[in-house]
């Protein structure tokens, strides 16, 4: 019999919030609340459309992660890894 080891996840994307300036601030199924700054990305491909602010704004979360009606996404293992936490609930 075989057996596969499980791998880790990370938390995903419960609830999502624009901010200003391209910021996201992201609530995760562990209890941490982080920012990720979408600004690095607006100037590649499918993510120059969230240069328009109104569009930017439509943000939602999609499968733990979060996503824009024209399918942009962004993977929430980086969300989570490169975002900047600001709080932690206690578990």
């Amino acid at each position: 019999m075989l057996f596969q080891k499980r791998i880790p996840v990370n938390p995903r994307v419960k609830a999502v919030q624009p901010l200003a300036e391209y910021r996201l601030r992201l609530e995760f199924t562990n209890g941490e609340v982080g920012i990720y700054d979408c600004t690095p990305l607006l100037d590649f491909g499918v993510f120059r459309e969230l240069k328009d602010i109104r569009y930017f704004n439509r943000v939602r979360v999609f499968l733990g992660s979060v996503a824009w009606p024209h399918e942009q996404d962004i993977c929430p293992d980086t969300l989570y890894l490169e975002s900047a936490k600001i709080r932690q609930d206690a578990a």
